[in-house]
């Protein structure tokens, strides 16, 4: 199959920007509205499932949606993942009370697990990877000014009109994204008879959505729940791999995930998101609890790293013709280390400039990696593995910030437990801690919390030097290809 809208690609990516903002800048508005929200609704106990629940399906329904863009092509595909979205926001909208808003954005996120990867790999089909580059880098701004205009917006909704309006603002969007693609996509698909296999689709979705259940309630104090949702994991996962080795037409080909490249790539993405996590949820926290500064300053810090991002794809997309994209890949791997460094060298005297100096250059790295090996493993597959290949990629990444927040979480409540000479540290003495006014706040916390971040930085920075590893296991053959001509 091809697409044959080569005289329409600038309006197709226009659409795929418009879909993508709408996935993007969901996360920042819905933040930035939830304390309302929780108030009107109550339920305060479940108010981390708001964003866990749509994360679970997002992250289980990425594969299941990439290898049915293969077997039906792009456009029904990211059609139908657009109408799931906007019911679900719709009806987050009318939400009466917490386990509906729940449910509602459980809902969201199946479409969004559609959205996501099948935007990356129309992307693909369209552009050969001497051009993707540049259009992955515009995809990325989408998501720096999302991250910057979410609560903007968000604040502005929630001063002057009902919250709901923060859901609701999706439906014109993602309209005006659908029509795009209704006019503008077109595709030469092989019409053939194709076994779907809905047993593989079930049990992967369970097995994803059990692990991160498992994750999410680790050391929450939900032992049991997490225990219960490991073996359920175990359980699915092993059912699952039966299947596949019996589906006449898998969901997920073994044979494609193990290839040294894509193995080597989705590695590194998973590890990736995992640093990326203990970026976006540490470094604030340092900067405000241990460097003594506004969360203002914090927020500057970190907004480093989104302004590095893009800016990393950007390069990363002029130099695709010039060099391998193994030679990119390990150059953006590199960055990461060193960026991770200068956080463990941090001190209680440090100004925050040098925070933001190592989260600009964590996230000129991430934009490197990010980039250059969702191309390298889009390059190596043929048409009819794109959309798997590439969702492989992206819930690599997904499941990655999900096992970094639970990892580098562990992390910071051990050295909250075992800080030297001082007993042990609470929640509840944590949060004084960071809300006390600058300036104010118990010193002996305060060592107690530089002390466990410390610890964390450390395990950052393990993990940066893993990323580099696997980047260096990617083979150098493969990348030719970005050299050529379109694929399609």
């Amino acid at each position: 199959m091809s697409a044959q809208t080569k005289s329409h690609r600038p309006l197709v990516i226009a659409s795929v920007m418009a879909a993508m903002f709408m996935i993007a800048i969901e996360a920042t508005i819905v933040s930035t509205a939830m304390p309302q929200i929780v108030a009107q609704l109550g339920g305060l106990h479940l108010y981390s499932w708001v964003f866990s629940s749509f994360l679970l399906t997002q992250t289980a329904m990425t594969v299941v949606f990439g290898k049915l863009s293969d077997l039906y092509g792009r456009k029904p595909v990211m059609l139908v993942g657009i109408a799931i979205f906007l019911l679900g926001s719709v009806l987050a909208g009318f939400a009466w009370s917490m386990p509906a808003m729940i449910v509602f954005r459980l809902i969201q996120g199946i479409g969004a697990g559609a959205v996501q990867p099948v935007a990356m790999t129309i992307v693909a089909d369209l552009y050969p990877a001497r051009e993707r580059g540049k259009i992955q880098g515009y995809l990325a701004s989408v998501w720096a000014i999302s991250a910057v205009a979410g609560p903007v917006v968000g604040g502005l909704i929630i001063r002057n009109m009902s919250w709901a309006w923060i859901f609701w603002l999706n439906v014109p969007v993602g309209l005006a994204a659908a029509a795009g693609f209704v006019a503008f996509l077109q595709e030469d698909v092989k019409r053939e008879r194709r076994a779907i296999d809905f047993g593989g689709a079930a049990l992967f979705t369970a097995a994803v959505a059990s692990l991160m259940i498992a994750l999410t309630d680790a050391g929450t104090g939900e032992e049991a729940q997490a225990l219960l949702a490991a073996g359920l994991f175990c359980l699915c996962a092993f059912l699952f791999v039966v299947q596949e080795q019996r589906a006449a037409d898998p969901m997920i080909s073994f044979t494609l995930w193990s290839r040294r490249p894509i193995a080597a790539a989705n590695g590194a993405g998973l590890l990736a998101g995992m640093a990326l996590m203990g970026l976006t949820t540490f470094l604030p926290m340092y900067v405000q609890g241990v460097l003594n500064r506004s969360p203002v300053v914090a927020g500057l810090a970190l907004t480093m790293m989104v302004l590095g991002w893009p800016a990393g794809a950007t390069m990363a997309a002029r130099l695709f013709p010039r060099f391998a994209l193994r030679r990119i890949m390990v150059t953006g791997a590199t960055l990461l280390p060193a960026g991770a460094l200068i956080f463990v060298f941090l001190t209680p005297e440090s100004s925050p400039v040098a925070a933001g100096i190592g989260s600009l250059v964590m996230g000129f790295g991430m934009g490197l990696v990010s980039v250059s090996s969702l191309v390298l493993i889009q390059e190596i597959v043929d048409w009819s593995q794109r959309g798997s290949a590439t969702a492989s990629n992206l819930f690599a990444r997904n499941l990655g910030s999900t096992l970094g927040a639970t990892l580098l979480g562990a992390v910071l409540n051990y050295g909250l437990s075992h800080s030297k000479g001082i007993a042990a540290v609470t929640s509840d003495q944590l949060r004084q801690l960071l809300e006390a006014p600058t300036g104010a706040g118990d010193a002996a916390i305060r060592l107690a919390l530089q002390q466990s971040l410390h610890l964390t930085f450390w395990a950052m920075l393990a993990i940066s030097l893993a990323i580099v590893l696997l980047a260096l296991l990617v083979p150098s053959g493969p990348t030719s290809r970005t050299r050529e001509a379109p694929a399609e």
